[in-house]
């Protein structure tokens, strides 16, 4: 009788996937402790392109100004997004001056290219702030010339209101989300308060069920924060588990893997069409919607008695 030997990774994620594929064909000759990690360390790949794709652009005639912008990046340990966001923004400058080594353009030359893609092109005032803040990074950091770039002139705050929708549309629209997977999806980014990107980065674990909380692992700028995990997803949430049975990620793709931005995208889109909500909303005026909702739920509440005449609490 031939005998076969595997090796796997003692973590959690190693039990949970035997468990799901082939739980039913072994014995387990060990009991499984509960202090055993979730998963091994992950490579940090973010500051990189996914599967080793290279991304065609025209070269500057001083492209080394762009690739020394890059290496400061990714030394501060920005993320790729941002990292190739301000060199796209950075090349397209030195590109203007093609003729002139970055170091020498002037500061006047510098207002007169942004000027120039206001009128022109009308680029909005994010993309406007974007250029900015890289010729910033470029000329403190990179070259240290932080007089050029001292007091630039940043775009007027625009003041609007944000996007919020009503209780009333928020109930509309998750009736309208009948698989227990996307209303789940829904309801965790509403009540949770959760951006798009800390949705899919969800893993199982960062549920603490027992705490009512979420733990969100790496935020808008790198940040770890824990939000609330709301009493009326939970009964939702064990469905949800029971019948898809996700092994790492909170919400996986239908091949496995990590679930897809776009996919959340759709599924708000077609609930959003079928419920007549505002439909200038987004994923994310959800998360606008619960933080306004929360403060009206504060101001709603009675004033309590304390006991003493003329003392209350709020």
């Amino acid at each position: 009788m031939q005998e076969n030997l595997w090796e796997f990774p003692y973590t959690q994620l190693t039990v949970r996937f035997i468990k799901k594929y082939i739980g039913d064909c072994i014995k387990w000759a060990l009991e499984i402790r509960e202090d055993i990690p979730d998963g091994l360390a992950p490579v940090p790949t973010d500051n990189f392109p996914k599967n080793g794709v290279q991304e065609s652009f025209i070269k500057a005639r001083y492209e080394e100004a762009v690739t020394a912008l890059k290496q400061y990046m990714i030394l501060k340990n920005y993320r790729y997004t941002t990292i190739k966001s301000y060199i796209n923004c950075f090349r397209s400058y030195i590109r203007h001056y093609d003729d002139i080594k970055p170091s020498q353009i002037t500061r006047k030359q510098m207002d007169e290219y942004i000027a120039g893609l206001l009128t022109d092109k009308r680029i909005s005032r994010s993309y406007q702030s974007q250029i900015l803040s890289a010729l910033k990074m470029f000329y403190t950091s990179v070259v240290n010339q932080p007089e050029k770039v001292a007091s630039l002139f940043y775009p007027r705050r625009a003041e609007k209101l944000p996007n919020v929708l009503t209780e009333g549309e928020v109930s509309r629209f998750l009736q309208k989300v009948d698989n227990i997977k996307h209303r789940c999806i829904m309801m965790l980014i509403y009540s949770g308060g959760l951006r798009l990107g800390e949705l899919i980065n969800l893993k199982i674990n960062d549920l603490q069920i027992r705490k009512r909380r979420i733990f969100v692992r790496d935020g808008k700028g790198g940040k770890d924060r824990i939000t609330l995990l709301s009493e009326k997803v939970i009964p939702l949430l064990q469905e949800y588990f029971e019948l898809y049975m996700p092994v790492e990620w909170l919400f996986e793709g239908a091949a496995g893997g990590q679930y897809s931005s776009r996919s959340v995208q759709n599924i708000f889109e077609a609930a959003k069409r079928l419920s007549g909500i505002n439909p200038l909303a987004t994923v994310h005026t959800l998360r606008h919607s619960f933080a306004t909702h929360l403060l009206e739920r504060k101001w709603r509440r009675p004033p309590i008695y304390s006991g003493t005449i003329g003392s209350f609490q709020q």
